[in-house]
């Protein structure tokens, strides 16, 4: 195991991860690391990644260090394995084959490094007719059958930002993925390649109802089912300000709480009747309606009717339960999450702000002992 000279705050510290940047899940995913104390080192390209924000605000750079290398120059291959020699994992987004051309592929840093894991994130995977194809989140998602499931029955799929897929599907699985094989290789000193697919990963992760739809628990449509909007005991409605609370009194003594406490109490055998749910449907919109989200929260807080506000981003961080946790954390002027999950021994924090592209060249030469970042960086090709 290498060991990083640079301070460490949480349970990774101690492990060097070189991270070649890109955009979307595999800088996340250096973040997860990052948060958790890794040493993480971005390695920039001149001009910045496509569809970036300004550096200043890209929080999922945050506990990050970063140098700038020209992966096209004369020298970029050779500094970024000298980095991958010292490291013990390496984080690329690129399409299939990207890497090898520019001489940073698995061949290339094993030969320098051999306990070295190997995280290669991409949407359709390394292999299959459509690896060598673009796509963003959106159209990952869409044949797995996840986002299908999603929405409305008389409206198009819904659109769940980007964190079903490149999120959920795509950095927490390369995460899971690159630290089993850490752990792999500190125990037999063999590095490996971690091919981590967005598709494979959203759909893995639709697992339990993969199982319902095979026993007949589940249908294969929109809206129809219990956890997909289609129980009226478990969605959201509108209040009397246009605002929405959300509903999932799932089990009996919630559902009878949530009656009880929105006023619907003559509701109670509806719960097991599907054929009356548009009716139970109708009756709590009904009530939903009939006061604001925030008096809806009163009415139902320190209650077990499993009810809670539908808040906004900039909302979300003041909800008492959350402020009294710190998920939500403020560093340089930033709102942003705190880094999860949390750990009693080894607590981590957001110990830096986003970084800036090259800004830490040198620190970085000289804690992992690459001088020839600084000629590069002088000298670019």
């Amino acid at each position: 195991m290498t060991t990083a000279r640079t301070p460490g705050h949480g349970p990774l510290t101690g492990v060097r991860v070189v991270e070649l940047a890109g955009i979307g899940p595999g800088p996340f995913a250096a973040m997860l690391l990052a948060d958790l104390g890794a040493d993480v080192v971005r390695v920039d390209r001149p001009g910045g990644p496509g569809l970036a924000i300004d550096p200043a605000y890209d929080v999922t750079n945050r506990n990050k260090r970063s140098v700038v290398v020209d992966l096209k120059s004369l020298d970029g291959p050779d500094r970024v394995l000298d980095l991958a020699a010292r490291a013990d994992i390496l984080v690329e987004g690129y399409r299939p084959g990207v890497a090898e051309r520019l001489g940073v592929g698995p061949g290339a840093c094993h030969a320098r490094n051999p306990r070295l894991v190997y995280g290669r994130m991409t949407g359709w995977g390394q292999d299959g007719p459509l690896a060598e194809r673009a796509g963003h989140d959106i159209a990952y998602i869409a044949p797995t059958g996840t986002l299908g499931m999603i929405g409305r029955p008389d409206e198009p799929p819904a659109v769940p930002a980007n964190l079903l897929g490149d999120y959920a599907g795509g950095s927490l699985y390369l995460v899971v993925g690159v630290l089993a094989a850490l752990n792999h290789a500190r125990a037999s000193g063999t590095g490996q390649v971690v091919d981590a697919a967005i598709v494979d990963g959203t759909a893995h992760l639709a697992t339990m109802i993969h199982g319902m739809l095979a026993a007949g628990g589940w249908q294969d449509r929109r809206g129809a089912n219990l956890l997909d909007g289609g129980c009226p005991y478990y969605g959201t409605y509108e209040t009397a300000d246009g605002l929405h609370m959300a509903v999932g009194a799932l089990e009996p003594q919630f559902y009878a709480e949530f009656l009880t406490l929105l006023g619907v109490e003559d509701q109670a055998a509806a719960r097991k009747d599907v054929t009356r749910w548009g009716e139970l449907r109708e009756r709590i919109a009904v009530r939903f309606k009939t006061r604001t989200r925030d008096e809806w929260t009163a009415v139902f807080e320190g209650s077990d009717a499993c009810v809670a506000p539908v808040l906004s981003l900039r909302e979300a961080p003041h909800h008492p339960h959350l402020a009294a946790r710190g998920t939500f954390t403020d560093h340089g002027g930033i709102t942003q999450p705190a880094p999860a999950p949390r750990f009693s021994a080894t607590p981590t924090s957001v110990r830096t702000g986003p970084a800036r592209p090259g800004a830490d060249t040198a620190d970085v030469a000289r804690d992992w002992d690459v001088p020839g970042l600084l000629a590069s960086s002088r000298n670019p090709q």
